[in-house]
């Protein structure tokens, strides 16, 4: 029963099958799927300029012209929720595409490798890993100044120890298996054999994390944004309205700083279920 199993799930319908889970993963998937198809269509959903603020229409209660009312500059809050999707859609995308790259390459590397090269480049991940990376994007500001560049390379450097570390252990775990030993003998290089054969066994494992990764780069990246050190107005933001918004709440009009808080916080979460799930269930295990 278990290899037939196992059968199964090497088909392409078993693993299509693998991603859908409970109804927990399954709202969490759709919220994410909504979420990256308001990011990029947010020109055209907006139906106000977030950057075009209305002269004593400030702190404006939800209408039928301003859904989610206005904040203390008269910017229409819904717009600039749709449009501030777009950088949180971006900038934690760029982190865990460049770490994740970056990590695979070197986990496979001293996987690989092992001996002196392991133990050097293990210590300086070690060295990588012990910095917060919104320290080391607060780092970056300070030497580069503010903006979305300087931080979003910093945070993929601190964020590459994670997949680099997760990497280099499921290729020690792959390595000790029969069918690297049998490439081997059949004269094939150590690149083929780790990009072609070993990568593909571990690449589920290695999604779910960088999912999860996105999670905590959005917000990280919310954070140095509402500590007024990323994204810069007018350009809308979910880190840098709630920031904008401090006033507001005092003033008993708290909605322009708790629907971005909302909205970071649902999808956070549901990066964080949805990696798990993924790879509890891409791996054969049950959730």
């Amino acid at each position: 029963m278990s290899a037939q199993i196992a059968g199964v799930m090497r088909g392409p319908l078993a693993r299509l099958r693998a991603l859908s889970g409970g109804w927990l993963q399954n709202l969490c998937l759709l919220f994410l799927v909504l979420f990256v198809l308001v990011s990029v269509f947010a020109p055209w959903l907006a139906p106000q300029d977030p950057t075009y603020g209305e002269l004593g229409a400030g702190l404006v209660g939800p209408s039928p012209e301003h859904w989610l009312g206005t904040d203390q500059g008269g910017h229409d809050t819904f717009s600039a929720l749709i449009e501030g999707s777009r950088t949180s859609l971006v900038g934690p995308l760029a982190v865990v595409l460049f770490s994740t790259a970056t990590g695979i390459a070197v986990g496979l590397f001293t996987a690989w490798r092992g001996g002196w090269v392991d133990t050097v480049i293990g210590r300086l991940l070690d060295v990588v890993f012990a910095f917060p990376a919104l320290l080391v994007a607060i780092l970056a500001v300070a030497v580069f100044g503010k903006g979305m560049t300087a931080p979003v390379i910093a945070m993929s450097l601190a964020y590459m120890p994670y997949t680099a570390r997760l990497v280099r252990g499921l290729a020690l775990q792959e390595q000790a298996r029969p069918y690297i030993a049998a490439y081997r003998v059949q004269g094939h290089s150590g690149m083929f054999v780790a990009v072609r054969r070993l990568l593909p066994n571990i690449g589920p494992t290695v999604l779910a994390q960088s999912t999860v990764n996105f999670g905590y780069a959005l917000l990280d990246l919310a954070a140095l944004s509402f500590l007024g050190l990323g994204v810069q107005p007018p350009a809308p933001d979910w880190g840098a309205m709630i920031n904008q918004s401090q006033a507001a709440v005092l003033q008993g009009r708290p909605l322009s700083a708790i629907v971005p808080a909302v909205a970071v916080t649902l999808v956070v979460v549901a990066f964080n279920v949805v990696g798990e799930n993924f790879g509890d269930r891409l791996a054969g295990r049950d959730s």
